[in-house]
This record gives structure tokens, C-alpha cells and sequence, in this order.
């Protein structure tokens, strides 16, 4: 066998291994460098060799960054690096709060304060009073006022709430509340002084006893802190009576006496605009689904208008609940967990959380494998993994229902027949379900018109109306007067009396006056009408992004033909329908941060579609009854067209009496079309014939349109004559 020979080992030259002396020029330069540090290695540990460090990483960077043409280095781009406060984030990207235009940016401003107002009065048990005042400064700005009666802010908390993002007392607890985030009020703030300069003034009482306080603020978006403009900084008192009175009118300060409550006031870019997604039709719908608050109200215009409360009663008081297990996701359990000290497993599950007693917390420990009695602090990542796979795996109770507050059925009927006119109303409440571990209340509400207000005016009962209204052209008066007539059916009318669309009402001469009222009562208004939706959570409106709402998304998915209403493929259905749904939830599930759209959770929307149905059902029986009625009159009118002639001819072929037949025969034709006859009562039931009455179930009402007062609109003067003033 072969052997391998022995490598040589190569013998290197001395030369080799020394270090090459650096050129003189290199030396020299080093030689007049300055010393980066004088510390020694004793006096600070490892400075030399960092100080070194870095300068290598600084030559060498520079080296590549010189070689490679490159623009920037770790070291300069780590140089720029700095916190973003929340409100600078904000103050740019303020299209994510509802301020992407002025006509927008006016709705929500408005929006935000009458939410934390309903707010404060309701969680003080304080019946709420609103007064609304929209006033144009100029071109294309508005200054906005909106006061409450609620129980007012204390001193120290006024410039927080209204000069912070993100400050407020509703993100935390689980309870159903309209506001959620503390972000809307003060982004209103900040967006009117962008767009104006100008600060936000807010006068606050708690007491008829102590002073009010008057602050003028603007946030500082660089430190998301308020800064205070008047009273060096510190704001000023105003005293209760006429001291107090002397002062407002000194500062120049918009206040309705009242002996607790608060006024904010903001001046702001904004453009002022009726009819869809408009401040009126806000405070509309915001009347319907809080019947029990006054609202005064007065447009740029100076019409005011008037929203009387239909409940004297508050809604009962949504209570605070833990966070359901369920709802809670892994990583906030171990989050939990580590905040958590000195508790067992068992105490934790039990104190933390809702619906779990120590009994099901123990079966959570047994499937997850952990001891109950282990310290949370010693649980770590796989341990809080168990515990979350088995929370799941366990049946649990749902959450408790109290901490939501729904309208009720009968509440929701009396808001909508007091602000939309219709003839037929029926509402659902369904019981409460979850969605991931937050408890949530569907609520649906419909009202179906049969003729137009306009078709139901008389002549004289329009002269009245024309010498009440401030209107300044036909199209305003015909919008502003008669409820749910919208600005295309107004055109139409006016088109029809060809009158022109800059005529005032009061300047019409009797002939034109003849034309607008033969074209109101024969101009088909419902025709190619479409459903109006009205969506609301946690009892606000919600005015945008219609399309992208879970809402709208299952209405237009619901078949509504066979409730009796014509529907195109994937479109909503066509009548004279209000159909409103309301949604009341300790958290809901905004698609975005200004809070106009319903995320599409399957639990939330196969709850809507049930409500729908339910009210659907109740719709269609009505309808298919009214249609039975027209067709059975319809169909009398022929006999009675021709009977006469029937019972002559009769007479003369056999002699018989004719005015016998003809009586004979007109009995057999009045109880051959006897759902002619037909009359129901305000439940939906048959009053003449009990025993073949048609129950729509309870929640329905029913009402004549001809006189439905919330139909027309009268003005102050017939309105005080009306209440005996």
C-alpha cells in the first residue's frame, strides 16, 4: 500500500509580516486629527474601544457611501428620527376624522358636540335640551355653536377635552356610548383653527353657585397639549346674574342662560349645503332616534326649527362590564397576564374577566393543561398560548346585556311617525348577540308613505303656508315645507306650474299660485322613489360612506319583492320607504376613524337581515291588503258602471222589475268586492269584521297621511296659534 508523502511546510519571509509603514502624508494627517476622547479606560470602561468603533463604522460608511453614490448614511438618517405627536399626525391626515372637505367638515363638527353633549346629559340623568346655531361669517366660512343643559366641566378638565387628541373616559370601559375614542371634539378644534386661525371658545357652569369658566384654546400639535389665549394663560371666571351677564357681553361670549351646561363654539372652513348628508338632515334623524331630547335649532339662514321631545323619560343607564373572553386575542391575554401580580391563574380568569366563575375557570386550566393555582407572573409565551386555545374551546355564557341601552320598539315607533310622514309604521327589536366577545342590539324601524303631502293641500291651507314660510324661492319652500319631499321632486313640480326657480312664494300671482297647487296635487312624486336609508349606531346617524356599511350591504341583499316593493338585481328596493336600523354595542365596529360606516362582521349582518325580515313581513301584508282593497274598488267601479244597463236590458227581455234586479244585483256586487269596504284600525285589523281580521302583530301603527301633522311643516306663528299661545 502506498504511503503519502509529508507536505512541506512553505517558509514565509520575515518581510512579509511586518506591517507596512504608512506614506507621510497619511501619517501627518492623523498627527493634526483631533482626539475624539481624553477619558482614560480606567475613568470609563470601554469608551475607546466604542469611540473607535464608531469611527470605523463612521469612516467606513462614508467610505461606501462616497464609492457607491449613495445620499444618505445609518448615522443621518438616524439623525432625523423623532416622535410624532398624535395630533400633528392628525392635523395632516384629518381626512381620516370626516374633515376631507368643507361641506363634510361642517357636519362633523357639529356631529362630535351634539354626540358629547346627548352624552353628558344622559350619563348626569339630565333630560337633554340642545340648541344648534350654524352663522356664515363670510364666503366660505361658518362659525358653529352648540349648547346643552347637561351637568358641565369642571375647570382643570375644560382645556384637556377640548385641546387634547385622545383624552376622554369612554375608550376604556365597556359600556355603550356614542362617543369612543376622545378624538372628535378636539380634531374639530384643531381643523377650525387650520382652516380660520381662529380659537375654539368654550363657556362651561356646573352650578348656578360658582362661576362659569371661559376659555379660548388652540392645540399645540407639536406636543398634543392644549395652550389657553385668555386670561394670561389661566382662562377667566364668569359670575352667575347680572355681574355675570355683564361679562358675557363684555368677552363677546354666545350663551343661552341656563343654570348648568356647556357652549363650544368653533369658526372653521365649511360650506353649508340641504339635503343628503346635510347638517338638517342629520339633527332629523338624530330627533328620531332620541326621542327624548328638545332640539332648537337654527340654520345660516336664520329659519328655526323646532324638535319637541315625544319621551319624558330617559333611557335606562347602560352598565360597565369586563371584556369577555372570548373577545380577548392572544397577544392581549399575555399582555394581561404580565400585568397581573400576585394572582393565581383561577383569580385571574375570574376577576378579569366576564361570565367566568371559578368553576369554568378551573375547566380552562384543566383543557390548557396549567395548574390553577400557578402565579401568572411565572406563566410564560406557550402557557398564555394554552390558556388562549383553551378560553376557546370552552363553552362560556355570553356577556351580560345590561351595558347596552336599545331605543325599544315603541320609542322607535313614536320617533319616526313624529318626523317622517308615512301611513304605515312597524318596528323589531332583536335580542342581543355577540360579536368577537362584545355584546351588540339590532334594531329595525319602518315607515311607509302612501300619497305625497303635497297631493293632501288645499287652497287655502297653501295660501297659509306661503304667507308662514321665509323661504326665499319655490324649490326651498316646497323642500322646507313638506317632509320627505326632496329636491328632484321639487323641480318636478315646478317644471309642471313652469314657474321659475329663483320665484319667491310670497311674490306669486294668483294664477302661478293656481299652477303650483295643480301641479303639487297631480305631480307623481314617489314615482322611481327609492328606499331611503337611515343608519345609526349607538343612536347617532351615520351620513357617509352608505356603500361600504355592512348596513346598506344587507338591505340591498335582502329580496324585497316579496314584501310587495319592485327591486332590481343588487339595488335597493323602490317606494315610498324609510327604512331605519340601529345598531347599539359597547364597541362598535367602525370601518374607519370618523366613525360613518359598519365593518361587515357575518354575526352583526345576519342579525340585521332578521330584523329586516321581521318588519319585511309585517310591510307585505300591509301592502298586499291595500293592493286588495284598490283592486276590489276598482272593480266595483265597473259593475257600477254597468248595472243600470244590465238590469234595463234584462227588464225588457223578461219583464222583471228593473229596479228590483238592479238593487239585487247591486247587492251581489257590494259583497262580491266587500274588501272594498275595508277598514283597519291603527293596529292593522279589520274594524268592521272582527272575524276575519288580519293581525300585523304588536309594533305596527297605522295612521291616516292625510292628516299626519309631521307631513307639513307650519311656520312659528301657526304653530302658537296651534298650542294656544
Amino acid at each position: 500500500m502506498a504511503t503519502r508523502k509529508p507536505i512541506k511546510k512553505r517558509s514565509v519571509p520575515a518581510t512579509a509580516t511586518k506591517k507596512k509603514a504608512p506614506p507621510a502624508a497619511s501619517a501627518a494627517k492623523r498627527k493634526a486629527a483631533p482626539k475624539v476622547a481624553e477619558v482614560s479606560p480606567e475613568e470609563s470602561p470601554g469608551a475607546d474601544e466604542a469611540a473607535a468603533e464608531d469611527d470605523s463604522a463612521g469612516d467606513e460608511a462614508a467610505a461606501t457611501a462616497k464609492s457607491t453614490g449613495r445620499r444618505a448614511t445609518a448615522q443621518s438618517m438616524a439623525s432625523k428620527q423623532r416622535d410624532i405627536s398624535v395630533s400633528e399626525f392628525f392635523a395632516k391626515n384629518r381626512h381620516l376624522l370626516g374633515f376631507d372637505n368643507p361641506r363634510k367638515a361642517l357636519l362633523t363638527t357639529i356631529k362630535e358636540a351634539v354626540d358629547n353633549s346627548l352624552d353628558a346629559c344622559e350619563e348626569a340623568g339630565i333630560l337633554p335640551e340642545i340648541w344648534v346655531h350654524i352663522e356664515q361669517t363670510s364666503t366660505d366660512r361658518y362659525k358653529i355653536g352648540v349648547q346643552d343643559n347637561g351637568p358641565g366641566i369642571v375647570k382643570k378638565q375644560i382645556p384637556l377635552i377640548f385641546g387634547k387628541l385622545l383624552y376622554g373616559s369612554k375608550f376604556h370601559r365597556l359600556r355603550q356610548s356614542r362617543g369612543q375614542q376622545g378624538i372628535g371634539i378636539s380634531a374639530a378644534g384643531m381643523y377650525g383653527v387650520q382652516t380660520t386661525g381662529k380659537p375654539v371658545k368654550i363657556i362651561s357652569r356646573i352650578s348656578p353657585k360658582k362661576p362659569a369658566h371661559y376659555y379660548e384654546i388652540q392645540i399645540d400639535t407639536k406636543r398634543n397639549e392644549p395652550k389657553i389665549l385668555n386670561g394670561a394663560g389661566e382662562g377667566v371666571d364668569i359670575a352667575y346674574g347680572e355681574k355675570g351677564a355683564k361679562d358675557i357681553e363684555k368677552h363677546g361670549i354666545e350663551w343661552v342662560d341656563q343654570p348648568h351646561g356647556t357652549r363650544v363654539t368653533i369658526e372653521l372652513e365649511a360650506k353649508y349645503i340641504r339635503g343628503r348628508g346635510s347638517v338638517d338632515e342629520y339633527l332629523h334623524q338624530t330627533a328620531i332616534a332620541n326621542p327624548h331630547i328638545t332640539l332648537h335649532y337654527t340654520d345660516p339662514e336664520g329659519n328655526v326649527r323646532e324638535y319637541q321631545r315625544a319621551a319624558d323619560k330617559l333611557p335606562p343607564e347602560p352598565k360597565e362590564i369586563l371584556p369577555h373572553p372570548y373577545g380577548v386575542e392572544l397577544g392581549r391575554l399575555a399582555a394581561m397576564l404580565a400585568e397581573a401580580e400576585g394572582m393565581s391563574i383561577t383569580q385571574f380568569l375570574s376577576t378579569k374577566f366576564s361570565r367566568v366563575s371559578p368553576a369554568v375557570a378551573k375547566k380552562i386550566c384543566t383543557t390548557a393543561k396549567v395548574s390553577p393555582r400557578a402565579m401568572t407572573r411565572k406563566l410564560g409565551r406557550p402557557e398564555a398560548e394554552a390558556l388562549y386555545h383553551a378560553i376557546q374551546a370552552t363553552k362560556i355564557a355570553p356577556p351580560a346585556t345590561d351595558c347596552i341601552c336599545p331605543i325599544g320598539e315603541e320609542l322607535l315607533l313614536k320617533g319616526l311617525y313624529q318626523v317622517v310622514p308615512g301611513e304605515f309604521y312597524a318596528a323589531a327589536t332583536r335580542p342581543p348577540s355577540v360579536y368577537r366577545g362584545n355584546p351588540f342590539q339590532i334594531e329595525v324601524a319602518l315607515a311607509y308613505g302612501g300619497a305625497a303631502a303635497t297631493q293632501n293641500v288645499d287652497k287655502d291651507l297653501l295660501e297659509d303656508l306661503i304667507e308662514e314660510t321665509d323661504a326665499r324661492t319655490i324649490r326651498q319652500f316646497l323642500v322646507s315645507t313638506f317632509n320627505g319631499l326632496g329636491t328632484d321632486a321639487a323641480d318636478r313640480i315646478m317644471k309642471a306650474a313652469s314657474l321659475g326657480t329663483r320665484q319667491a312664494p310670497k311674490q306669486l300671482k294668483p294664477k302661478e299660485r293656481q299652477r303650483l297647487l295643480d301641479a303639487m296635487q297631480n305631480v307623481n312624486v314617489a314615482e322611481g322613489q327609492t328606499m331611503e336609508v337611515m343608519r345609526y349606531a349607538n343612536r347617532v346617524p351615520l351620513q357617509f360612506q352608505q356603500a361600504a356599511c355592512a348596513i346598506t350591504q344587507t338591505i340591498t341583499s335582502t329580496n324585497w319583492r316579496s314584501y310587495g316593493l319592485s327591486q332590481s338585481r343588487g339595488g335597493m328596493p323602490k317606494g315610498p320607504v324609510y327604512i331605519m336600523v340601529h345598531i347599539a354595542s359597547v364597541w362598535v365596529p367602525f370601518t374607519s376613524e370618523s366613525k360613518e360606516a359598519i365593518a361587515s362582521y357575518p354575526e352583526i349582518q345576519k342579525e340585521i337581515r332578521l330584523g329586516l325580515q321581521a318588519v319585511g313581513r309585517k310591510l307585505g301584508m300591509y301592502v298586499r291588503k291595500r293592493m286588495r282593497v284598490k283592486q276590489q274598488g276598482d272593480r266595483r267601479d265597473i259593475f257600477m258602471r254597468y248595472l243600470k244597463e244590465v238590469a234595463s236590458a234584462v227588464s225588457e227581455v223578461n219583464g222583471v222589475d228593473r229596479d228590483g234586479l238592479y238593487n239585487q244585483l247591486l247587492t251581489v256586487a257590494k259583497r262580491v268586492t266587500a274588501d272594498a269596504d275595508m277598514k283597519l284600525d291603527d293596529r292593522g285589523r279589520k274594524i268592521k269584521e272582527p272575524s276575519e281580521e288580519t293581525d300585523f302583530g304588536e309594533n305596527v301603527l297605522i295612521v291616516d297621511p292625510k292628516t299626519h301633522a309631521a307631513a307639513i311643516k307650519r311656520g312659528p306663528a301657526a304653530v302658537a296659534v296651534a298650542e294656544g299661545e
